[in-house]
C-alpha cells in the first residue's frame, strides 16, 4: 500500500486550491442565551458545485447542505469529519456533505435525472422535502478507525433542509436551534450561506457584566424574530461583509463576533490513496476489474476519474 501523504502526492487530481478565510463567523448576543454562526461560502460554493453535472435544483440543495455542515462542524471540538447524510425515496436518493475539523468541504448527490426533470418542469423551485421524499437524515462525527462513531438519525421531516435540521436538533439533541439556509446561482456563480442560532445557558463567559433584564424565553424569541428578517439576497451578497450583516440584524442585541474560521475545497482523494485501496484486492479481483488492461476508479466527491494500468497494481 502506498502511504504518500496527500500534500506530497504529485498525482493528485486537478482540483481548486481554494480557501475562504472568513467562511464561518461565530457570534453571540451578550447577556442573552444565544450564540450562532454565519456561514458564507463565497466562491467556494461555485468551485464545489460547478464540478458536478447534477441538475441545478439538486445543486441548490447540495449548496445548502455544504453551508449547514460547515457551520455545524465549526461548533464542535473534534479531529476528523462531520457529515450530513440524507437518504430518501425521492428523486434525490442520496445526499452526502461533510466537513473536516480543518474546514475542508465536499459533497456527493445521487439523483434520478428523469424524475428531477419531470419535477422541475412542474415546480422549478421544488423544496427539499419533494426532492428527498421519505427517508432519514443522519449527522455523524467520525474521528477515525480507533474511535466510535457519534451519530444521530431522525426521519426526514419538513419541507426545507432548514426545517429538517431544526427537527433533528429538537428530537435527537433536544436542543433549541434555528436555521436559515440559502443557495442560488448568481451573476458571480453559485453562492451558499447559512445562519444558525442556538439557545444556550447565559453562563460560561458569554453573559454581559450587567445582563439585561428580561425572560430568557423572550430573549430567544427576539433573536429568532430578528434573524428571520434576513433575506437570501443578503446572505448571498459578496459585497456585504459578515460583520456588517450581523450588525444589521442584531445591533440592538449587543452582537459580538468571534474569530472567523476558514473553509476550503476538501476532497481527500488522491492517486496514491486509490492505488493503496487497489493493492488490498487479490489478483483475480484486479483482473476482473480491468478492461483492456486498465482499471478505472471514479471519485464521486470531486468528479474525477483515475486510470491505473493493470501492471501498476499487483494485489497480495
Amino acid at each position: 500500500m502506498i502511504d504518500t501523504p496527500a500534500f506530497l502526492d504529485a498525482h493528485r487530481p486537478d482540483v481548486p486550491d481554494l480557501v475562504i478565510p472568513q467562511g464561518v463567523t461565530p457570534f453571540y448576543l451578550a447577556g442573552r442565551p444565544v450564540r450562532g454562526r454565519l456561514v458564507r461560502l463565497g466562491a467556494l460554493a461555485d468551485a464545489l458545485l460547478s464540478r458536478h453535472d447534477n441538475p441545478g435544483i439538486v445543486l441548490r440543495l447540495a449548496g445548502e447542505a455544504l453551508a449547514l455542515v460547515g457551520g455545524l462542524a465549526s461548533a464542535l471540538k473534534f479531529q476528523g469529519s462531520f457529515s450530513l447524510q440524507a437518504k430518501g425515496d425521492g428523486p434525490v436518493s442520496l445526499l452526502v456533505a461533510d466537513c473536516t475539523h480543518a474546514g475542508a468541504l465536499r459533497f456527493h448527490a445521487h439523483s434520478d435525472d428523469d424524475a428531477i426533470g419531470a419535477l422541475a418542469a412542474g415546480d422549478p423551485d421544488a423544496d427539499a422535502g419533494r426532492l428527498l421524499g421519505s427517508g432519514y437524515l443522519a449527522f455523524t462525527v467520525d474521528q477515525g478507525p480507533d474511535t466510535d462513531l457519534h451519530q444521530g438519525i431522525v426521519a426526514i421531516t419538513g419541507a426545507s433542509l432548514s426545517e429538517m435540521a431544526t427537527h433533528y436538533f429538537e428530537t435527537s439533541e433536544q436542543h433549541a436551534c434555528w436555521v436559515r439556509l440559502a443557495c442560488a446561482h448568481t451573476d458571480a456563480g453559485w453562492r451558499a450561506s447559512a445562519l444558525i442560532l442556538e439557545r444556550i445557558a447565559t453562563e460560561g463567559g458569554i453573559a454581559a457584566a450587567t445582563p439585561p433584564e428580561g425572560d430568557e424565553d423572550e430573549m430567544w424569541s427576539t433573536a429568532v424574530t430578528l434573524a428571520a428578517t434576513v433575506t437570501d439576497a443578503e446572505l448571498l451578497d459578496d459585497d456585504l461583509s459578515s460583520e456588517a450583516l450581523l450588525y444589521r440584524l442584531f445591533h440592538a442585541e449587543d452582537v459580538c463576533a468571534d474569530r472567523p474560521r476558514a473553509l476550503a475545497f476538501g476532497c481527500r482523494c488522491s492517486r496514491a490513496r486509490l492505488s493503496g485501496i487497489l493493492e488490498t484486492f487479490g489478483r483475480e479481483d484486479l483482473d476482473h476489474m480491468a478492461e483492456d488492461g486498465t482499471i478505472s476508479m471514479h471519485c464521486a466527491f470531486c468528479n474525477i476519474s483515475f486510470r491505473f494500468g493493470r501492471e501498476e497494481v499487483g494485489g497480495p
